[in-house]
Parts: C-alpha cells; sequence; structure tokens
C-alpha cells in the first residue's frame, strides 16, 4: 500500500504510575520512574482475547502518536513522537502470545530522530482503536491500541455450536425456546424449558479490582468462582450458564448487560470480592438495582466504586453506543428489581450458611452493571478481599467450591417460587 493512501490519525497522550505487580509488567516502580525520566516509555502490557486483543503502553510523560492500517499482510503502524527506543520497547516482540486470537507480531524501532515507530502485525483484518485514558486511581496517563476482528464472537453462535439445541429449527433462536440436548444432573429439572444464568466475573484486564493485603487481585478471584459456578448450573437439568468474560480481560459494564441481553438471559449474576480500607470488614452480601437511592451509604460508596471499572479498566468514550442508551431508558425496571430482590435474598440465605453476612438483608444501589432492564440482575461481594482472613478463604479451592454451590442453591429456591415465564420478545436485541 501507498503512502498516500493511509489515512493517518493523531492525538496526544501520556501515561502511567503502576501500583501493584501485573501479569506484563517489565520494570520495577522505582526503575520505572527512572526510565521514565530517560526515555518516557515504562512498561507494555497485552490483554489477548477472542472478543479483542489489548495492548497497553505506559509513558512517562505526555507525547504525540498518529497511526494507520495498512493491508496484505494485514498491519497497524503507531508511531511514537517524543521518545527513545528503549530496553522495554526492544523487548515487545516476546509480549505476544503464540495463540493469541488477533497479533501475530509486535515489534518498534526507531523510524526517525525523537520518532518509534510500532508495527502490529494481524492475523486477520480488525476494527482498530486507538485513544489515551486519563489519570485514575492508580494510574497516569496510559495510550491504548485495541484491536477488535470484523467480525466479533458472537455469544448466541458459540452456544449454537456446542450443540446445545434440539435441532436445525432452533437455530435461528432470538423469538424460540429450546431445550438441552441431554440433562446432565439426575432428578426432576427445577425448571420446565431452558434456562441461561449470564454470569460476570468482575473486573478483569487493565482493571484489577480490590487488591489484597496477601497480593491477591480480585478480578482473579472472581474469575475463579464465576467458573466453578458456571459448571455446577451446566449440570443442572435446563439449566446453562455464560460467562461474560472467561479469561483475563477487561469487558465495559455496558458490553456486560448487552452479553445477557443478546443471549436473552433469564438472570444475571455479578461476582465480586469487597474491599474497605480497615483490613476487619468482612462477610458477604448481596446487591440489586435501586430507582431511588441507595439503601444505605455503604451501598451508595460501593456502586460508585464498581461503575469507576469502566474508567480503570480504559473505555474509549469516542465510541458512542445509541443500543446502549435505548437498553437503559426505554422500560421501567419495577417489576425485575422486585425479581431482582426475591432471587438476591434466596442467594443471601444460603451465602450465609458459609460465611457470616456483613448485611442481614439485600442492599439495593445504582450499581451500573445491574441495569438491564428486563433480567433480574444481583451482585455478590462474595467477601472482603482486604480482610486477610478472607482473602485466604477466598484463595481457597474449598470454599471457592462452597460459595459456587450457596449460590446455586439460591438460584434453585428462587425459580422453585418464581417459575421463568415464557420469554417475550423484548429481551431480543436489534
Amino acid at each position: 500500500m501507498s503512502e498516500d493512501s493511509r489515512k493517518p490519525h493523531s492525538g496526544r497522550r501520556g501515561l502511567i504510575k503502576l501500583a501493584g505487580a501485573s501479569l506484563f509488567l517489565l520494570v520495577t516502580p522505582v526503575g520505572r520512574a527512572a526510565m521514565a525520566r530517560q526515555s518516557g516509555v515504562v512498561a507494555v502490557r497485552v490483554w489477548p482475547a477472542a472478543d479483542y486483543t489489548r495492548v497497553t503502553i505506559e509513558l512517562g510523560a505526555p507525547l504525540k502518536f498518529t497511526y494507520f492500517t495498512v493491508k496484505n499482510p494485514e498491519r497497524l503502524v503507531v508511531d511514537l513522537e517524543g521518545i527513545e527506543f528503549n530496553t522495554v520497547l526492544e523487548g515487545l516482540s516476546n509480549k505476544i502470545a503464540t495463540d493469541d486470537p488477533n497479533i501475530k507480531l509486535l515489534r518498534a524501532g526507531r523510524f526517525k530522530p525523537g520518532v518509534v515507530r510500532l508495527v502490529m502485525e494481524l492475523k486477520n483484518e480488525v476494527r482498530p482503536q486507538v485513544f489515551e485514558l486519563p489519570p485514575v486511581g492508580n494510574y497516569g496517563h496510559r495510550l491504548v491500541l485495541d484491536v477488535y476482528p470484523l467480525e466479533p464472537p458472537d455469544p448466541l453462535m458459540q452456544l449454537l455450536e456446542k450443540n446445545e439445541f434440539n435441532n436445525e429449527s432452533e437455530k435461528p433462536l432470538e423469538t424460540r425456546e429450546v431445550a438441552r440436548v441431554e440433562p446432565q444432573r439426575p432428578g426432576r429439572p427445577i425448571v420446565d424449558r431452558l434456562v441461561t444464568i449470564t454470569l460476570d466475573p468482575g473486573h478483569g484486564g487493565e482493571d484489577p479490582g480490590a487488591v489484597g493485603r496477601r497480593g491477591s487481585y480480585e478480578k482473579d478471584v472472581t474469575l475463579a468462582i464465576a467458573k466453578r459456578l458456571k459448571a455446577k448450573i451446566d449440570a443442572e437439568p435446563n439449566m446453562r450458564a455464560v460467562l461474560t468474560r472467561d479469561t483475563d480481560f477487561f469487558v465495559p459494564l455496558h458490553m456486560r448487560v448487552q452479553k445477557a441481553r443478546r443471549l436473552r438471559s433469564d438472570l444475571f449474576v455479578s461476582i465480586h470480592a469487597d474491599a474497605f480500607t480497615r483490613p476487619d470488614a468482612n462477610g458477604s452480601s448481596v446487591f440489586a438495582l435501586s430507582e431511588n437511592g441507595a439503601s444505605s451509604s455503604a451501598a451508595r460508596y460501593l456502586a460508585q466504586k464498581e461503575n469507576s471499572a469502566d474508567l480503570i479498566g480504559g473505555v474509549n468514550l469516542d465510541v458512542k453506543d445509541p443500543v446502549l442508551a435505548r437498553t437503559l431508558l426505554d422500560l421501567s425496571q419495577t417489576a425485575t428489581i422486585s425479581d431482582s430482590l426475591k432471587l438476591g435474598k434466596a442467594v443471601l440465605n444460603e451465602i450465609g450458611g458459609i460465611n457470616r453476612l456483613h448485611k442481614a438483608g439485600v442492599e439495593q444501589a445504582g450499581f451500573a452493571v445491574l441495569k438491564a432492564p428486563d433480567i433480574p440482575s444481583i451482585l455478590i461481594e462474595t467477601a472482603f478481599i482486604s480482610n486477610p482472613e478472607e482473602e485466604k478463604r477466598l484463595n481457597d479451592d474449598v470454599y471457592q467450591d462452597k460459595m459456587a454451590e450457596a449460590i446455586i442453591a439460591g438460584v434453585r429456591k428462587y425459580f422453585s417460587k418464581n417459575p421463568p415465564l415464557a420469554k417475550s420478545k423484548l429481551a431480543s436485541l436489534d
């Protein structure tokens, strides 16, 4: 491709001061500061996933950049101005795993004085997004390179590919009921039709969530518990579970809601591990959405903290989502919130059998991730990861399994008293 056919994009960016370890952290905080003074580049982290691959670049000072794509073979080229090539950039090619779904190779070199060129070789044609993130939390400025496949994974089609439907006539699933091919758990089904439960492991990727005193990341604990819970739900007759993320990558809050609605889910369960400034705070909690303010100052604080995940994880605010606006504003959520409270109470009662409850009842606040207008949704704080004893339990296989079993027991009790109705066309996204 000729230089004239390329369409450059430019911006002004900077980068980071990151507290704590990272999967792709290249230098210690002291070494990072020294390198920033020398050349501006601090570290590079890569978060591969089927949904998209994210590359985050940390720099010690603001910079200008331009980027463009090249075809045959597919490449994304980013020029960073005002920095020098260093050892962090020299080791860039080692950061791409061979099984990365989107990136084949990432390399950097001196393009001209004061300009470093990054070249990302891609496995397929992609939709790139290159943008800055302003300082937030423990982060300073970040430059983010996201590469999305032209045909992103469709959670509905992924279920179809797993042969979870009876026959070909049921594959255009959007407005008809289906049944699991073979129930895996003996006994009478709790429900008389297939129900779909979306499980949402909180945080991920650039957003570690809360960090325990022993160094545990909330994002790791929530994913481990969610995977255990999925296995238990999938073993139930007429039930199946889908994860909003099955590896360590960031999913924006509205995309978690959209995934659940795309699947026409019957329930949405978001899994978290709380933190507080005092290490003695302990116990498990369950939350539902509120239309009329938070049920307590603690619930309000938690909702604000969880809603900041988009800022920490990194959302490109230049990309507008008209579907989201309709999703969150077009319906009264009173009936859905009522069902959410019933589900929350059933789950809370079961969790109380394995851990102290931080609050005796289901609390409410304006959690963005619970705003599906047509899906009963709850957020579970499994324990306080900031409490050393509970952090230890959250990393224990036995406790994780007990928590997963308590949650599914609550789901069973909820459905026993509130059988799922025929799915409405409302749940289908256009």
